[in-house]
């Protein structure tokens, strides 16, 4: 476990990695520790000769590419970064100046909890340390987590956890109980694995695993967004952007729409941002990268937004949509809200997965509390149907603002195969059934859900780069008219959205 590199970093060290040269200024000021026992008294004193610290933690103010942050770091080398009440006091002052100051917040714990030696004060401590970093958030401020070898107990349960991003350094233990009491309380080892940084990833608890070396670039690529200023509205309110071209025949046959999107050379989500996002983070999606969803903080047509959308499925590499997905899911949304951006969900999937652990997954549950959670979002939500639409998997993303869909999209409650075995008992009957049941894009907007359809001339997977500009075009024009509407005024629209959704126009 560790930095990689063999030798896990000093919090001097780990902030000398991250901020520009000679641009840290100290916020700190000498512990006061009310009469420790004797035994305590010389613990503490041999951590401060062995760090050169006073304390077991660092805090203060750098710049990241010229860009002010306030941090804090823990030093494991004292007492294990353990966290007692002079600690604890100086996070909390820390996190409440970088709030008076309205600096982005970054904390880089490492710590086996709270200090035993202080016993329950210190504990209670971590409420302190809490509520200073909530009215932190409160205030629309960036609060991001890099959780170090190991972060363990109250610090993980608080502070550690609560970043708007939690990133995390390879092989790091996470967790609430350390191995050494698992074992003593039961009797057997607690499995490695379990507390480890990437399977937290793989379960959505974990933003992203970033080795030290890498971080300061995701940082700053990271702050380059959430500071973006949104671009200014037109001189003309009645200006439009140049229209994307039309096409001047029918509609595209919706089987064939089906077959196109199935294309493994058809550009996905990751594809898409890459083609249009002018700054791009991208963050590990449950199941690492590559995996079925894709979670990224963007500047799209120079506006910074959250982006969360499904990675299209192909025969070659089968993505099954999970509840870990979903999960995930409402956690970018809740994000967006907390950070005041827009949401732009993509929709790309063959489906949700379907087998006996995702019912004990409760998968169906998460869609559910995918559609509240998106339906009372506060900020404006985009949805883009990029290509496959299959079953409720497709149908939590949808809850939106807006719906722009590319021309060869499709919706429906599941694959056409599907529903031919269910209408005819067979599966022969799919290209029927998929133009029957108006599973394309126009015919999606002749009920309601699609707002905008963007052409494919004649196929996405043809012409990558011009689709991918095209519909970029698309996003920008509909996040600008979103972002001009109050938010009484984008909620009631939600509102009457969704209550007319199915009817025929």
């Amino acid at each position: 476990m560790g930095t990689g590199s063999g030798t896990a970093l000093t919090a001097h060290q780990l902030i000398g990695l991250l901020v520009d040269p000679g641009g840290f200024r100290g916020w700190d000021e000498p512990p006061v520790v009310d009469r420790p026992d004797p035994d305590y008294r010389a613990s503490l004193d041999r951590a401060r000769e062995r760090t050169g610290l006073d304390e077991a933690v660092l805090t203060g103010v750098g710049s990241i590419d010229g860009r002010p942050v306030a941090l804090i770091a823990s030093e494991f080398g004292f007492l294990g970064g353990s966290i007692g009440v002079a600690t604890a006091e100086r996070i909390t002052r820390a996190v409440e100046r970088a709030t008076a100051e309205r600096l982005p917040l970054l904390a880089l714990p490492v710590s086996g909890g709270t200090r035993m030696q202080e016993g329950s004060a210190a504990f209670l401590c971590m409420l302190r340390i809490t509520a200073a970093v909530q009215a932190h958030r409160a205030a629309g401020l960036p609060y991001l987590t890099y959780l170090r070898n190991p972060t363990m107990g109250g610090v993980f349960a608080s502070w550690g956890t609560l970043g708007q991003l939690v990133l995390a350094e390879p092989g790091a233990r996470l967790g609430f109980l350390g191995p050494r009491v698992y074992e003593e309380l039961r009797g057997v080892e607690l499995p490695p694995d379990v507390q480890r940084a990437e399977t937290l990833a793989g379960q959505g608890l974990v933003d992203a695993v970033v080795p030290p070396q890498e971080l300061r670039e995701l940082l700053r690529r990271t702050l380059a967004v959430l500071a973006a200023a949104p671009p200014s509205p037109p001189t003309d309110p009645t200006a439009s952007p140049t229209p994307a071209p039309v096409r001047t025949h029918g509609h595209p046959d919706a089987w064939d729409s089906v077959l196109r999107t199935r294309r493994p050379d058809r550009p996905g989500t990751r594809e898409l941002l890459r083609h249009t996002a002018e700054e791009l983070v991208l963050l590990d999606a449950p199941g690492g990268r590559g995996g079925a969803l894709v979670r990224a903080l963007a500047l799209l047509g120079g506006r910074p937004v959250l982006v969360v959308g499904q990675q299209r499925q192909t025969p070659e590499h089968e993505r099954p949509f999970t509840a870990a997905d979903l999960r995930a899911v409402r956690r970018t949304a809740r994000l967006a809200e907390q950070l005041g951006l827009p949401l732009v969900t993509v929709v790309d999937t063959a489906g949700a997965e379907l087998s006996a652990q995702a019912e004990l997954d409760g998968i169906a549950v998460e869609i559910a509390h995918c559609l509240t959670t998106l339906l009372a979002l506060r900020t404006p939500v985009l949805a883009v149907l990029l290509g496959q639409g299959s079953g409720g998997g497709a149908l939590a993303l949808l809850p939106a603002d807006r719906v722009i869909a590319a021309e060869h999209a499709w919706l429906a409650p599941l694959p056409p195969e599907g529903a031919s075995a269910i209408v005819h008992r067979d599966g022969a009957h799919a290209a029927e059934l998929a133009r029957a049941q108006g599973i394309g894009a126009h015919r999606l907007a002749e009920v309601g859900l699609v707002d905008e359809v963007v052409p494919e001339l004649p196929d996405a997977a043809e012409e990558p780069a011009a689709f991918c500009a095209r519909l970029g075009q698309a996003v920008g024009a509909a996040l600008g008219a979103l972002s001009a509407t109050t938010e009484t005024d984008r909620l009631a629209a939600r509102a009457v959205r969704h209550r007319r959704l199915g009817d025929l126009r």
